[in-house]
């Protein structure tokens, strides 16, 4: 009952006082649309959200290893790591409900990661080892994509949480080393807050990988910066 009652006020929609701004978006044109979370590569996305209040997005990457950012699991109000048992990924959630549910026994996040500065961004990478494994197909990871290839990112966003949102047609802008060496790629995909820790997909052959994990959005237009999986000890 205990767990029932944390899920559903989890679930809950925030209060909103005011329109929150939303970064990463062109204001004067939508890119994004609505898809369908029972189908590929969109079933192996989940939803990763804490008892401190985040929520974010994932990709599972083996049935019970969730790829996310690590700022998702920084609790706002003494921006300290969260525990592990408290932070949940739910898969296939659409409109409140929700396939399946498991809870998260350790993660891993990038070295030199300070949640104090949710940073450095090269760092904003977290692996989530669950309770318990969860349905639905993985995500193949891609090596490091050239500027150009074509691209999608998708998320549970502030604007509409409780459906999954996508940019179809966008692509990597290009890619840079950050000051310890670690590899972020820039993109055009409009997605904002909510989208963090989502898989940048990339176009693999004739269908689609993990090419980084979504960490940062522009200010007032459509893109962001996501990390890299090159180099990263996913294993």
């Amino acid at each position: 009952m205990r767990a029932l009652v944390l899920l559903a006020l989890l679930l809950a929609p925030p209060a909103l006082a005011q329109p929150l701004p939303r970064p990463g978006l062109d204001p004067a044109a939508e890119a994004r649309q609505a898809v369908d979370i029972r189908l590929p590569p969109w079933s192996s996305l989940v939803r990763v959200q804490t008892e401190a209040g985040t929520r974010c997005t994932g990709a599972l990457i083996a049935p019970d290893r969730v790829l996310t950012a690590a700022h998702c699991l920084v609790a706002p109000r003494t921006g300290n790591l969260v525990l592990p048992g408290r932070t949940h990924v739910l898969a296939g959630y659409e409109r409140g409900e929700f396939r399946a549910h498991a809870t998260v026994l350790a993660f891993r996040i990038g070295p030199s990661f300070d949640p104090a500065a949710r940073g450095p961004t090269g760092a904003d990478w977290a692996l989530l080892r669950l309770a318990s494994p969860l349905p639905g197909p993985v995500m193949p990871r891609a090596p490091l994509p050239a500027p150009g290839t074509p691209a999608m990112l998708a998320g549970f966003q502030q604007d509409r949480a409780h459906a999954l949102l996508a940019d179809t047609a966008c692509r990597v802008e290009g890619r840079h080393r950050d000051s310890s060496q670690r590899w972020l790629l820039r993109h055009d995909c409009a997605a904002t807050r909510g989208s963090s820790g989502g898989p940048l997909l990339v176009r693999q052959g004739d269908g689609w990988a993990v090419g980084g994990i979504a960490a940062t959005a522009q200010r007032e237009a459509r893109g962001g910066t996501a990390v890299a999986l090159e180099g990263l000890e996913l294993d």
